[in-house]
């Protein structure tokens, strides 16, 4: 086809236009979509919008189409007569139809678009009533309703507008608390499909475990070690200097220790699913800690990471010296880090993710475009944009926006 021969563009229709929403109720089967519009078809209506939901194999069809020109149709030439062949088709296939007349597109959304998502074990309509409540009052607009996920929590997500992002966490921050549910409120826009860094903490994070305390016990001072390790994770202690003192208490141990270590390492149920899935869609993944390259190593090689960054156990003669070398990786030192490594990935701020659990992680969280406080301590959650308190590190997907078909899908199609 030639460019002479192209059609031009209709034009979307001004709030002068007549349109007509047909709306289709009833039990979910295939055809019914394709059977709508070639229905309408017959009347050369232009389609302006379409949403279609299924629930519980329970089909909500909506059009919005221009209304049927008095010169239109093969089979009519009117609204009424557009009306009555719609109700005769759905009346055929036991639907409810209604059609509501009137003048234009819809209205447009406001400004301050945001998602909001809920995470609830379980989700009951008290707490959808009160986040719904919350929203409305804070100025915003419910535009649209979605789960996310079934298991192992129910996640659903708000896209809303009309209330900034920051007002509608504020707003929403007390509200999660209180209901005892996760509420994790972002921006919308393209960056939220754009490729992006995520860095997140490794003990009690990625990991179940405290790497310092797996080899306390191997050198018979568990308890002191955890007890300082618990101070500084409150941000009670200074985290150098108290990292210092745990380790001096590992001098002399065995360099075989550290391949016990790794054998012990538990990842953090859900670990694999938010790495695999995030690289499978073209993410990069980092772990920053203030534990130890000697697990950290082997947890990049294991998991296939971009990016991974720890304090080193002097090894001297087989055995650990009871210090570290080269620059500690501190509370400052892992803010650093997520700014060098979305340099090298060449991801701007805005569109990294940032995840841990302890006072350490503080800067980092604060520093990315999004920080996620995982089964965090109180100062840590009242810090961080938002927080996880389920025992599921995939669930971070949810706030990103990905469902848990989508994940289901990707596993069944690579395996």
């Amino acid at each position: 086809m030639s460019a002479s021969q192209i059609p031009p563009a209709t034009a979307v229709p001004g709030d002068d236009v007549p349109t007509l929403l047909v709306k289709i109720f009833g039990k979910d089967r295939p055809g019914i979509t394709a059977g709508l519009f070639d229905t309408l078809a017959a009347y050369s209506v232009d389609v302006v919008d379409i949403e279609q939901v299924v629930t519980r194999g329970r089909i909500t069809l909506c059009a919005l189409v221009t209304s049927p020109s008095p010169s239109q149709g093969t089979t009519g030439s009117s609204e009424g007569d557009l009306r009555a062949t719609v109700h005769s088709w759905a009346e055929s296939l036991n639907l409810q139809a209604e059609i509501i007349s009137g003048r234009g597109d819809n209205r447009p959304r406001g400004t301050g678009r945001s998602h909001v998502t809920v995470l609830g074990n379980p989700l009951t309509a008290e707490t959808a009533a009160a986040i719904a409540a919350a929203i409305t009052a804070s100025g915003g607009n419910i535009d649209r309703i979605f789960r996310l996920a079934k298991y192992p929590v129910t996640a659903v997500e708000f896209a809303v507008s009309g209330a900034a992002t920051e007002a509608l966490r504020t707003v929403l921050a007390p509200e999660a608390a209180q209901l005892g549910v996760d509420i994790a409120v972002v921006a919308a826009g393209l960056q939220r499909r754009a490729q992006r860094l995520v860095v997140m903490d490794v003990d009690s994070t990625l990991i179940q475990d405290e790497v310092i305390e797996l080899f306390a016990a191997h050198a018979g001072c568990e308890a002191e070690v955890a007890e300082v390790t618990a101070a500084a994770m409150r941000g009670e202690l200074d985290f150098e200097q108290s990292l210092h003192a745990r380790v001096e208490l590992l001098g002399g141990l065995d360099a075989s220790v550290v391949e016990a270590v790794r054998k012990e390492v538990r990842l953090t149920p859900g670990a694999r699913t938010l790495v695999r899935t995030l690289k499978r869609l073209g993410y990069q993944v980092g772990v920053v800690s203030g534990g130890f390259t000697q697990v950290t190593d082997a947890l990049k090689e294991e998991l296939g990471l971009d990016f991974a960054s720890a304090n080193t156990l002097e090894i001297v003669d087989g055995k650990l010296t009871g210090r570290v070398t080269g620059d500690i990786v501190d509370r400052a030192g892992k803010a650093r880090l997520l700014r060098e490594f979305a340099q090298q990935a060449g991801v701007p701020l805005a569109q990294t993710v940032a995840i841990g659990d302890g006072a350490n992680d503080l800067d980092m969280l604060n520093t990315a475009g999004l920080g996620v406080a995982f089964n965090a301590k109180p100062v840590v959650r009242e810090a961080a944009h938002t927080a996880v308190n389920v025992p599921f590190l995939d669930t971070v997907l949810y706030l990103l926006g990905i469902t848990r078909e989508e994940v289901e899908a990707a596993d069944t199609h690579v395996g």
